[in-house]
């Protein structure tokens, strides 16, 4: 089988394609053939030795993909060989013309589901589902402030924000993110680099400030946020993309009574595996029904995946950018 191999922590360009041995099938798992990766920002994390998972070295990066069952484990009952699915592997192994995992991480994905939709699905829409009903309760009616929202993950919390009835304010850099923001169903719109996030969310919400932040970026959008909070909100710590790991001032979480609550889907996943399925068929049947558009911006061959790794470290991408194998 073909696989990107990195072979020491580093840049993107370090990584090769090269011919490795298949692994060997164990119980409960299943062998999938395939057709499409998903390129992430935690890939990028990962080949850096910067993620909180650092496999062994040599290691194959990528947490979602999609293909065809080619092979499953005799004890495995509800999946079957010739299945489409998508799959997610925390612990890297996407970037492959094979993978290997526990079958509760693969979903069976419906006939009109491409395979290059479906690799760009599972991680962002599956983080922003949890975070926004499993971690911050997010509420009919609320208002849910979304930084990031030009990327992958926030394209989707916009998306999941609108479909649990919130009012959606899109926060990013750039005109270009922004429209598309729009386009996916968020109700204003902040483009930070034009202006104060803070004083704009203040001006959108007569002072009150916003019930949920799904907030990936970190940095100084991090810290301006913790002082746009509603009454008992919820900030929601989804990452550091800005690669600045901020501080939270206690004093503001006491006066305003609101919590700062952790995001981690794919440790939440590995402890609870049996919760993946359930949420990603929720997920599948409101993409069926026109709620959730994945926007891929751009694919890319798999001998190419420093240019894709790349374009995220440089955030030149709208949506996800998909391998296809």
């Amino acid at each position: 089988m073909k696989a990107v191999l990195c072979h020491a922590f580093g840049e993107p360009d370090s990584l090769r394609v090269e011919e490795i041995e298949p692994r060997h099938l164990e119980r409960g798992q299943v062998r999938i053939g395939l057709r499409a990766a998903g390129v992430n920002f935690p890939d990028l994390l990962m080949v850096a030795g910067k993620y909180q998972v650092k496999p062994p070295l040599p290691f194959t990066p990528g947490i979602e993909a999609a293909g065809e069952i080619i092979e499953c484990a005799p004890d495995v009952a509800d999946l079957r060989p010739g299945q489409r699915v998508l799959a997610l592997a925390r612990r890297g192994g996407a970037f492959a013309s094979e993978l290997t995992l526990p079958a509760p991480f693969v979903v069976p994905i419906p006939d009109a589901m491409d395979f290059t939709t479906a690799a760009a699905f599972p991680l962002a829409y599956g983080t922003a589902h949890f975070a926004l009903t499993y971690r911050g309760h997010l509420r009919r009616g609320e208002t849910l402030l979304v930084t990031g929202a030009g990327g992958g993950v926030g394209l989707a919390a916009v998306e999941i924000g609108k479909r649990l009835g919130a009012r959606v304010i899109a926060a990013t850099g750039g005109t270009d993110k922004l429209k598309i923001a729009s386009e996916h169903g968020a109700d204003d719109l902040v483009d930070y680099r034009a202006g104060s996030l803070r004083d704009r969310i203040k001006e959108l919400t007569g002072e009150a400030g916003v019930d949920v932040v799904f907030e990936p970026v970190g940095g100084d959008i991090f810290d301006q946020c913790t002082r746009v909070m509603n009454w008992e909100g919820r900030l929601l710590v989804i990452g550091f993309a800005s690669g600045r790991i901020p501080s939270a001032p206690a004093n503001l979480v006491l006066i305003k009574n609101y919590s700062l609550v952790g995001v981690v889907f794919g440790a939440h996943m590995e402890k609870f595996p049996d919760s993946v399925r359930p949420r990603i068929q929720e997920l599948l049947r409101w993409y069926g029904d026109g709620s959730l558009k994945p926007h891929i911006s751009r694919t890319f061959p798999l001998d190419q995946v420093a240019v894709a790794l790349n374009e995220i470290a440089e955030r030149h991408v709208i949506g996800k950018i998909v391998l296809t194998v």
